[in-house]
């Protein structure tokens, strides 16, 4: 007679306080999306007038994110109390950024002239005399600030309109500030103010939980929108263009791995799967912004110093736009290929030096690829190639959205790992236990945000 034997009673009691499966973020954000892609398939107009869904939601979210920095930041560095180790995380993220980017731009250029994903398309160039309404129509008339000007605008013109404006470099400008000041009144800073920012800390992240429960709603007007407003259709115009920027994001997303496994000892296949709730919700919103707060603290959660955390990832959505760096240069070519030009070696060069400065400055502005491509194009002096071409990728812009956010996203993480395990403040085997789905023993001082499902929550004693 066969013997029974009885699982542990924790694992009992594990069982027992799991929650059922359509509790799951995960689980409720894949139906919101196939859903939202079926209303706008089938009901475009429908479809379309649920964009306030979407728009309510990532407004929710962006209200939260420069406090949040604020706090994470100030509390990660007046506990380090080290102007010189701050510096160097910064000097070691922006060679790091500098470094990924570059690659990109280069990875971009290569599939661009291996696929050739404008060939067929035989545009002729006076068919384009409204293009250049089109293109300033989208991005309202705007253009992107120049190096110099980029650079003074980190530094804001007053502290509250860097907060009022949402401008997260300006807030991480001081907040660094403010956190060195804070560590210069000893090893952690007044005891009054860290604590009273540190239970500000707690309340933000108490609302983004609650935010973050509307989030398959968000999720389902973002994708209805997008799909009924641009098509099914608009799939099969732009296919080889598509089938290129996808197939290139694959492939970098596979060297992301090595980066991250050589120079972090990270499994981003496991990470992945640790952050898969982070990945849909960006996905399906088309932002990496309303992600932020919880990416900080799942980074921080497996393994990577507060600071580090604090400093790189705000830092990363200015500097370290891979996945659009990327689909930049694929589409210089593109544009080039659909008009029947061939770009020589010294042009595309040129296009590539022009994209490291200009795409620096995209984040926040309203159709900045389009800017983007628009300098590039001026640049490069093609006669053959007239500005108002960058009007082509109008009707595939929108679709290369969830290329560029996946790839933007995981390239900010791979970022402070790498930096954290540069500057020795990674914690290795506690990411290991955390990616392995291990029980870790919880930081202290629990965000309550966290509350839902991150196994350990940020902890304000930490560096």
């Amino acid at each position: 007679m066969a013997t029974t034997i009885d699982p542990p009673q924790s694992e009992m009691i594990r069982l027992a306080n799991k929650p059922p499966w359509y509790t799951s973020l995960f689980i409720q954000l894949f139906v919101a999306i196939v859903a939202g892609i079926a209303v706008g398939w089938l009901w475009p107009e429908f479809g379309e007038s649920l964009k306030p869904l979407a728009d309510g939601f990532i407004k929710l979210i962006k209200m939260l994110i420069a406090p949040i920095i604020f706090c994470t930041v100030v509390l990660g560095i007046a506990h380090v109390g080290d102007l010189k180790s701050v510096g160097r995380i910064g000097v070691k993220a922006l060679i790091y950024f500098e470094a990924v980017t570059t690659f990109a731009l280069l990875f971009g250029i290569v599939v661009g002239n291996i696929v050739k994903p404008g060939s067929g398309f035989s545009i002729d160039p006076q068919t384009l005399a409204t293009g250049a309404e089109a293109v300033a129509a989208k991005t309202n008339d705007g253009e992107l600030p120049h190096t110099v000007e980029f650079l003074l605008n980190i530094i804001p013109s007053s502290v509250i309109s860097a907060f009022a404006e949402n401008a997260l470099l300006q807030v991480l400008f001081f907040a660094v500030l403010f956190g060195l000041a804070l560590a210069k009144f000893g090893e952690s800073g007044p005891p009054v103010i860290l604590e009273f920012v540190d239970h500000l800390s707690h309340i933000f992240f108490t609302i983004i939980g609650w935010i973050m429960r509307l989030a398959p709603v968000g999720a389902f007007g973002a994708m209805a929108y997008i799909i009924g407003q641009y098509g099914i259709g608009s799939l099969g115009s732009y296919a080889k263009l598509i089938a290129a920027c996808y197939a290139a994001a694959a492939l970098f997303i596979v060297i992301l791995a090595v980066i991250a496994r050589l120079f972090a000892g990270v499994n981003l296949w496991r990470f992945l799967v640790y952050i898969k709730d982070e990945m849909f919700l960006a996905l399906g919103t088309a932002s990496t912004e309303v992600v932020l707060p919880r990416i900080m603290t799942k980074l921080t959660n497996a393994g990577c110093s507060r600071t580090t955390t604090g400093l790189v990832v705000p830092t990363g959505y200015s500097f370290n736009l891979d996945g659009a760096t990327l689909y930049l240069s694929i589409c210089v070519l593109f544009l080039a290929q659909a008009l029947g030009v061939d770009l020589s070696l010294g042009e595309q060069i040129t296009a590539v030096l022009v994209l490291m400065l200009t795409s620096k400055g995209m984040a926040g502005v309203p159709g900045s690829s389009f800017l983007a491509l628009s300098a590039t194009v001026a640049a490069i002096g093609h006669g053959a190639i007239p500005v108002a071409a960058v009007a082509l990728l109008l009707g595939a812009d929108r679709i290369m959205d969830s290329m560029r956010v996946s790839v933007n996203l995981l390239g900010n993480c791979v970022a402070t790992f790498v930096v954290a395990a540069w500057e020795g403040q990674l914690d290795k085997e506690r990411m290991r236990k955390v990616l392995a789905g291990e029980d870790v023993a919880p930081l202290e001082d629990v965000g309550p945000e966290e509350e839902q499902r991150v196994p350990g929550p940020i902890s304000t004693s930490r560096s």
